[in-house]
């Protein structure tokens, strides 16, 4: 019976091992499995898939709508609304208790309608399997579903062909491989059979395939060793898996809101019920109303549903940027980051291999966007830029044309290139320059990575072969040099200057290639006869170019206080070059080794200064987000590989690729680039930034307002208590507002203005401001002082015009009346006086002019229509009206006087 292969995964290291010891291990040889065997190994280790990562139900997703202590408050309030009828006397709150129950309704199924479109959006791990793949079973090669390939399988692998499991290579011939989705590098993988060296990195184990990978030039053979979860993408996923879902800022701030809120709320509760039942003759029945009413006036009923409708309309302004998000908390939480950590390939690179500068007859030629030919066949349209050359403009078609015959790539019909990405960057270059690669093809002598030269011998006239490869290679097959269209001697000065200039080129971190061509007489000879005394042409360099616009967008960042990281599994050279690219200091640049020699209080240290990370891990990416959030940072990952998942899932913000990006990213991000481009990384930030200040303005109303509410009540009870006993003992006169009057205060007067403020426009220079301190909330010092002076103010005029009322026409309910109109009139007026400080004017929101308008034509409506037997209130007189405009005045100047000793206090009108 053959012996389990179970103990040898995911702890042997394949990379080091010998074929044929690997070959011992996993019980199998060259010739593959039996049919028999690799059913009982199918058993033995299951499907080659990922296992998706459990979905979040709808009910689930409803249900976490309704997680929050602010919704906690009101189902509280609600059920204590309903509750006054269990007291002798009482009656329930009807009334009350449905507007609160719509209240929380509303607002459950305004966020779970965006979270469920968002949710939806994105599809999961199981996208990542190869359909098919070709295995070697019973001595035959089949084409089996890739779901049933086994450790011990061996799987033919061919240009185009999707890796079915990570597997060791032990046969290959030009085998090249993208392991950019794992990896993160993006230059193709030559593939060997050579043992590797034990701790070799990743990204460097040459002589491995891994799953999720491509093949994108020649052929081989492997022996699969890891399968399923056990492979390095299911390592991946795992991590994904187990990794807690972080809460943004905000969510931790709302829920810290709503636990204060709370305290409050009872503590004020157990305060009048306290000073009532020791100090005044009010009724049991009429103290716990008195309670009741607290509660209702203590808690912010608009505030869920207006944070909710305005992290829905920033998502929606997003989208229309093409930022998708995920979690409507994520919006405002991109306002307060500091640091993006961001992937190389796809995310600030164009993800494809380019040629970006040329050597031909001395000069170098750079090679931009804004060239639409790099040179044209005859030599006539040549838009290049030579540097340091005297200006002069080499001719550079005979050395395009050379990297466009010396080349397998196809072009389909719609445009597109198929073949290695190196090829297709000299082949595009080509085109680009109107280089048509002209000649029938004769004979190929193929490249390999002992001769490191590839050479075609095209019929055009007169059999020509063009060579291309290493350029010390190349050299050594030249006698003689292309200048300016002369053939001339390639001197040994030539030569030190053509190798010098691909040192140069590599510092750059270029991809650097050597051409070359003669006439030859007998396509048929042999390959080193044709290959020597060849014709030197030039050097291409070729490189994954930032995007035209990241450089910019990194300075914006800048300037708004926030740091990039660059971290990418390319080696150290190319990552600095790209990072000086880009706007980073690419000196201090660290590796993945250096990041895993550090402790994590090293690592704390020294990242404060490092801008660049190369060849780093998913382990690796993680520690540095962790580092960085252990210094208090808020932190957006970027990536669109498998191999960011991992971080994109722990990072306050993880922002995945929508074009180029896996599915295993985006389903670990909180938002999605649309269009892949790092500036819209910036517009959503500023988009975020613009959120949370509407955030702030709303909360200051809202939470002000609220609480001279709990202060009217409070003090008023209190007073009426001890001015006006006979008045304020029953029942049904205990109340200064009734629970019904402060519902309809909350839910129309303050939250259909508030509302409106989320839609203020956002003001100018938000780019210009440092992010705000990790430890700064909503409510910061400055607000809290607002909310506090607003209450007492709204306390202490409310109370004036109230007792005044009282005093002279002796009817509580005129009083009340008057004390009603007089909050809704104050709350409405003073949400232009916080828009005042962003230099904000009523003309500025439409929306918000129209709320107060139908604030105040309802407030209208409840006093001089029949709902004011609904609401017990009565119709006011004129006279009435100028008390209250009288108190109105007073709140006012006492407000500018204190807002402006608040502004001197705190030095900035735009720190709310």
């Amino acid at each position: 019976m053959a012996r389990s292969t179970a103990d040898t995964t995911r702890s042997q290291p394949w990379s080091a091992t010998p074929t044929d010891e690997t070959f011992s291990a996993l019980a199998t040889d060259e010739e593959g499995l039996s049919s028999s065997e690799a059913e009982r190994r199918l058993s033995e280790h299951g499907t080659n898939e990922i296992h998706e990562a459990e979905r979040t139900s709808i009910l689930d997703l409803l249900l976490s709508q309704f997680r929050n202590p602010l919704i906690y408050l009101l189902v509280v309030a609600a059920l204590l609304s309903l509750g006054t009828g269990l007291i002798p006397g009482g009656e329930p709150s009807y009334t009350e208790a449905v507007f609160i129950a719509l209240i929380i309704v509303a607002n459950g199924v305004f966020g779970f309608v965006q979270d469920y479109q968002a949710t939806r959006s994105i599809e999961a791990l199981r996208e990542l399997a190869s359909p098919d793949a070709t295995v070697l079973r019973d001595g035959e090669k089949q084409s089996i579903d890739a779901e049933q390939v086994v450790p011990g399988d061996v799987v033919y692998l061919e240009q185009g062909d999707a890796i079915p499991a990570d597997a060791r290579v032990f046969d290959a011939e030009e085998l090249r491989t993208n392991e950019s989705p794992l990896t993160g590098e993006s230059t193709p993988v030559e593939k060997t059979t050579e043992c590797i060296a034990e701790d070799t990195p990743l990204a460097e184990r040459r002589n491995m395939v891994y799953k999720n990978t491509t093949v994108v030039k020649g052929r081989g053979r492997a022996v699969v060793v890891e399968t399923g979860m056990e492979t390095e993408v299911g390592g991946i996923a795992t991590q994904l898996d187990e990794a807690d879902d972080r809460q943004t800022p905000f969510q931790t701030e709302v829920e810290h809101l709503g636990k204060q809120i709370g305290a409050l709320v009872v503590s004020l509760i157990v305060l009048v019920v306290g000073v009532q039942f020791l100090f005044t003759a009010t009724e049991p029945t009429a103290i716990l109303l008195v309670g009741i009413t607290l509660a209702v006036a203590g808690v912010p009923e608009g505030l869920p549903a207006v944070v909710t409708f305005t992290l829905a309309l920033g998502a929606r302004e997003m989208v229309d940027r093409n930022a998708l998000v995920r979690r409507l908390p994520v919006v405002e939480s991109l306002g307060s980051v500091d640091v993006i950590v961001t992937d190389k390939t796809g995310t600030v690179t164009e993800n494809r291999m380019t040629v970006t500068r040329l050597y031909a007859s001395g000069a170098v030629v750079d090679l931009s966007e804004s060239n639409s030919k790099a040179a044209s066949s005859d030599g006539d349209d040549q838009r290049v830029a030579a540097n340091g050359n005297h200006g002069r403009e080499p001719d550079v078609a005979p050395l395009l044309r050379c990297g466009a015959i010396c080349n397998n790539v196809d072009r389909t019909g719609d445009g597109e290139y198929r073949g290695e990405p190196t090829e297709i960057a000299l082949r595009r270059a080509a085109d680009d320059a109107d280089i048509d690669p002209v000649g029938d093809r004769i004979r190929e002598i193929q490249f390999s990575s002992e001769r490191k030269r590839m050479t075609v011998i095209v019929e055009n006239g007169e059999p020509t072969a063009y060579m291309k490869g290493a350029p010390e290679t190349v050299l050594e097959r030249c006698d003689s040099v292309l200048e300016d269209g002369d053939v001339t001697e390639l001197t040994d000065e030539k030569r030190r200057e053509i190798l010098n200039r691909t040192q140069s080129f590599a510092a750059d971190a270029l991809r650097v290639l050597g051409f070359a061509s003669k006439p030859v007489e007998d396509p048929s000879a042999d390959a080193d006869g044709i290959e020597d005394d060849m014709v030197f042409l030039g050097l291409q360099g070729m490189l994954d170019p930032p995007r035209a616009e990241v450089e910019d967008a990194i300075a914006d960042c800048r300037s708004a206080g926030i740091r990039t990281v660059l971290a990418t599994g390319d080696n150290l050279t190319t990552a600095q070059a790209v990072g000086e690219q880009i706007g980073l200091d690419p000196d201090g640049a660290l590796t993945g080794g250096d990041i895993t020699e550090q402790s994590a209080d090293e690592l704390g240290r020294t990242i404060e200064d490092v801008d660049v990370f190369a060849r780093v891990e998913p382990d690796h990416k993680v520690r540095v987000l962790n580092a960085l959030q252990d210094s208090g940072h808020n932190v957006v990952m970027t990536g669109d590989g498998v191999n960011d998942a991992p971080a994109l899932t722990q990072a306050d913000v993880g922002v995945a690729m929508g074009q180029r990006g896996t599915d295993v990213a985006r389903q670990a991000s909180d938002m999605i680039l649309q269009d892949d481009n790092f500036a819209t990384i910036r517009d959503a930030i500023r988009e975020g930034r613009g959120i949370f200040e509407n955030v702030r303005k709303f909360v200051n109303y809202l939470v002000s307002t609220n609480t001279g509410e709990v202060l009217v009540v409070f003090l008023g009870v209190l007073l009426g208590s001890l001015l006006f006993p006979s008045q304020f003992s029953g029942t049904s006169q205990a109340l200064i507002l009734t629970p019904i009057l402060i519902l309809w205060i909350n839910l129309v007067a303050d939250t259909l203005p508030a509302l409106a403020l989320g839609a203020d426009p956002h003001a100018d220079g938000l780019m210009d401001r440092p992010p705000r301190p990790t430890d700064e909330g909503v409510i910061n010092t400055r607000v809290l002082v607002s909310i506090l002076t607003i209450a007492v103010l709204l306390a202490v005029t409310g109370l004036g015009v109230f007792f005044y009322a009282l005093d002279r026409t002796g009817s509580l309910l005129r009083a009340q009346s008057l004390l009603f109109t007089f909050i809704v009139v104050v709350e409405l007026i003073r949400i232009q006086v916080i828009r005042s400080r962003y230099d904000q004017t009523l003309r500025s929101n439409l929306w918000l002019v129209g709320a107060i308008g139908v604030s105040l034509l309802v407030q209208l409506a409840v006093l001089y229509t029949p709902l004011h037997e609904f609401f017990q209130v009565v119709p006011l007189s004129l006279v009435e009206w100028g008390w209250i405009a009288v108190g109105f005045v007073v709140f006012l100047l006492l407000n500018v006087v204190l807002s402006a000793l608040n502004s001197r206090i705190f030095e900035s009108r735009v720190s709310e």
